[in-house]
């Protein structure tokens, strides 16, 4: 990461937004023309299954190309998850070595399902940490992270397992199921939806992708940043895989081959915003004559809080439902993630959104972007603009058939009249 002059190309913004759906356009374009960069962003929102948000702005990006989505992809391996506890394959309140005998030790025979998902094991990395390759063969990181000791008492607190809680939660899966997490996700969710979301991203599809790209912070913002001397929590380099003599680089991981075409699923998934939105979208709602994914008691359960009090890795409060992170800028029933280059992807049963968000250039200072709490806000008064529209059409035609109704009255009445005449 260097600093960069603030040299603002303007990103022409492409796509198209429903009648109704301009803000969000608008705030959009804000904030790519405030950005000294072009972000290479995609931005796309559907309401009760049908798209009403698809733009896109970049020099070298356009709304089918294909990137590094980072840790949305917990959202896609959790919503996996979310389905087996419906279908009833897993159970929430079983430990975790019922299905998976070799992780024990360190208290972790006790830890449930429950509680390895909402980000509670301790198991945020090994000792030695794992090169590149190794992080991109879940298998192997959840084989290693069942012989190390937690970082604290399983189940007693919670930390973000930045680069291993796929690993987790997919060898969990592949026990009760005899299959791993990417191939379920991918007869479940990617295939019936025709999504282009990847865990593990086909050999004749690298032609639409393209590499994450570095963030380019201006003098300013590192000065802000400095001025604010924010402190590290003690277990974020651990959990990031930062405490090795070769830290991994982010940038590095997401545009590594094997990270690519395994598709680990903490963080190695390839996808367009046009296709976390279509996820998060069918999860809630019916996408394309398909009834959602989720019942709403499912929905609700992998939603609600299940980490109150602080993150020991990043010190945020109330961070998780279950596998999802919550949205407290959005609704107490909205359940997503974010992504280390700014994206986010979520779902709200409230008001039938499906949220999705993508960015190719690193945003600064990493993680979820901050417009991403202005784009969702303009996204919500889009949809209550729209409910609203409809209410009152609504209430327009029952005044009109009300009204047509008694004009019939009259006229009934009044042959009635003649006829007694």
């Amino acid at each position: 990461m260097s600093a960069s002059a603030n040299v603002n190309v303007k990103a022409k913004v492409n796509g198209t937004v429903a009648a109704g759906w301009e803000p969000v356009r608008e705030e959009f374009e804000a904030f790519v023309a405030a950005e000294a960069h072009s972000p290479e962003a995609q931005l796309a929102v559907y309401r009760d299954g049908r798209r009403v948000v698809d733009l896109w702005a970049g020099e070298d990006t356009d709304g089918s190309t294909l990137t590094g989505v980072y840790s949305i992809s917990k959202g896609a391996a959790h919503l996996v998850v979310a389905l087996l506890v419906q279908d009833g394959v897993l159970d929430l309140e079983r430990p975790v070595s019922a299905y998976w005998p070799e992780f024990t030790g360190g208290g972790k025979e006790r830890l449930t399902v429950r509680q390895l998902v909402s980000h509670q094991s301790g198991l945020i990395n090994t000792a030695e940490g794992f090169d590149y390759a190794e992080l991109a063969d879940d298998a192997l990181v959840a084989a290693r992270l069942a012989r190390q000791e937690p970082y604290w008492e399983p189940g007693t607190a919670y930390g973000y397992h930045a680069l291993v809680i796929g690993a987790l939660s997919g060898e969990v899966v592949r026990r009760a199921t005899g299959r791993s997490l990417q191939e379920v996700f991918e007869e479940r969710i990617r295939a019936p939806y025709g999504l282009d979301l990847y865990l593990g991203l086909p050999e004749e599809l690298e032609g639409r992708w393209k590499p994450v790209l570095d963030m380019l912070p201006t003098q300013e913002q590192l000065a802000a940043r400095a001025a604010a001397g924010t402190a590290v929590p003690e277990l974020l380099p651990v959990a990031f895989n930062a405490h090795r003599e070769t830290p991994t680089d982010l940038v590095a991981f997401a545009n590594h081959p094997k990270v690519k075409a395994l598709g680990p699923a903490s963080a190695g998934g390839i996808g367009t915003a046009r296709a976390v939105a279509a996820m998060y979208a069918a999860a809630i709602s019916e996408v394309e004559g398909r009834p959602a994914l989720l019942e709403p008691q499912t929905a609700a359960e992998f939603a609600r809080p299940h980490t109150p009090g602080e993150d020991r890795v990043t010190a945020e409060e109330d961070h998780f439902g279950l596998g999802f992170e919550r949205q407290h800028a959005v609704g107490p029933r909205a359940f997503g993630h974010s992504g280390a280059a700014g994206g986010l992807g979520w779902a709200d049963p409230a008001t039938g959104i499906g949220y999705g968000y993508t960015r190719r250039r690193f945003g600064f200072p990493g993680g979820a972007a901050p417009e991403n709490d202005r784009l969702a806000a303009a996204v919500l008064r889009a949809a209550a603009g729209e409910t609203a529209g409809q209410e009152s059409a609504g209430q327009k035609s029952a005044g009109q058939e009300s009204a047509g109704q008694k004009s019939a009255g009259q006229e009934s009445a009044g042959q009635k009249s003649a006829g007694q005449a």
